[in-house]
C-alpha cells in the first residue's frame, strides 16, 4: 500500500483578502478548528480587530498588510508571514476585488490593475510561500475563484479574464505538485453576500443588470453567505492525505417556491 504523511497536528495557515467576506469568515473557521492563522489585507484595522478577538478566544492569529497590486508588499507580507507563527501549512489564495469594466472600451489601466491583483498578484505570493511546503513535503494551496469562469458576466471582463487565468494557473500547479505532497485546490463560489461589488453605484447597478438578466444570469435571489464558502475552504484542507479535492464549486441554493412543480 502506498505511503502518505499525514497532516502535522499544528498547521499553521495564511489567508488573503481576510477583512471581510469570505477570507474573514475562513479565518474564523480555520481558528475554531485550532490552526493558527496569518491574515493579510490592506486594511491592518480590520485585521488586528479580528485577530485580537481570536487571541481573546484562546487562538493564535497574526495580521500582516498586503496590497496585491504592490509587488514589494507582497515581498515583505511573505517574509514575516514564514515565521510570523511557525511554518506554514495552509495557504488560502482569496483576495480579489470585482471593477465593473467591460472588455471593449474598458480603461485598459482599470484592467489590467484587475488582472494584477486578481491573478499576478496570488501568482506571486504562491511563488514565494510554496517552495517552503515542498520542502517540507506536505501542505494545502487553495485558490478561490469564481464560477464567472464558467458563466461569463457582462462588464466584468477583468475579473472573468483574472479568475479564468487563476483557475488555469492552478491546474499548471497541480502538475507541478504531483508526488511533492503538496496539495493544490479551487473552491469556486457562486452568487455571494460579500462586500464585492457594493462599491458600484447605483448608476452602474441599474445599467448591468438588464445585461445579466438578458444572459440569464439572474434566475433566483438565492446568495451564499461567506461561512458557506468558509466551511468548503475547510473541507478541501482538512481532506485525508492520500486524496484530493481539486475543484468545489458552491452554489447558493434557490428559495423555496409556492410552486414547486418541476413539470
Amino acid at each position: 500500500m502506498p505511503k502518505f504523511p499525514d497532516h502535522p497536528e499544528r498547521r499553521v495557515a495564511v489567508v488573503t483578502g481576510a477583512s471581510s467576506g469570505i477570507g474573514a469568515a475562513t479565518v474564523d473557521v480555520l481558528a475554531e478548528h485550532g490552526h493558527p492563522v496569518i491574515l493579510g489585507a490592506r486594511r491592518l484595522d480590520r485585521l488586528e480587530a479580528h485577530a485580537e478577538r481570536i487571541r481573546a478566544a484562546g487562538g493564535e492569529a497574526v495580521a500582516l498588510p498586503l496590497d496585491l497590486t504592490d509587488p514589494s508588499s507582497i515581498d515583505a507580507f511573505a517574509d514575516k508571514a514564514a515565521t510570523a507563527l511557525g511554518p506554514i501549512d495552509i495557504v488560502v489564495s482569496n483576495a480579489g476585488v470585482v471593477d465593473p469594466i467591460t472588455g471593449v472600451g474598458g480603461d485598459p489601466t482599470r484592467f489590467a490593475r484587475s488582472i494584477q491583483l486578481n491573478l499576478v498578484g496570488a501568482q506571486q505570493l504562491i511563488a514565494l510561500l510554496g517552495p517552503q511546503l515542498v520542502e517540507q513535503g506536505h501542505g494545502d494551496i487553495v485558490f478561490v475563484t469564481s464560477d464567472v469562469v464558467v458563466r461569463p458576466r457582462t462588464h466584468m471582463a477583468g475579473y472573468v479574464a483574472a479568475k479564468a487565468g487563476l483557475e488555469g494557473l492552478c491546474r499548471a500547479i497541480q502538475m507541478e505538485l504531483e508526488g511533492t505532497g503538496v496539495r493544490a485546490g479551487m473552491v469556486r463560489p457562486g452568487p455571494s453576500s460579500t462586500e464585492q461589488g457594493t462599491d458600484w453605484s447605483e448608476e452602474t447597478i441599474l445599467h448591468v443588470m438588464p445585461h445579466w438578466e438578458r444572459w440569464g444570469l439572474l434566475r433566483h435571489n438565492g446568495a451564499l453567505l461567506p461561512r458557506n464558502l468558509a466551511e468548503a475552504i475547510l473541507a478541501m484542507v482538512s481532506a485525508p492525505k492520500g486524496c484530493q479535492l481539486t475543484l468545489v464549486e458552491v452554489e447558493p441554493e434557490a428559495p423555496i417556491q409556492e410552486n414547486r412543480s418541476t413539470s
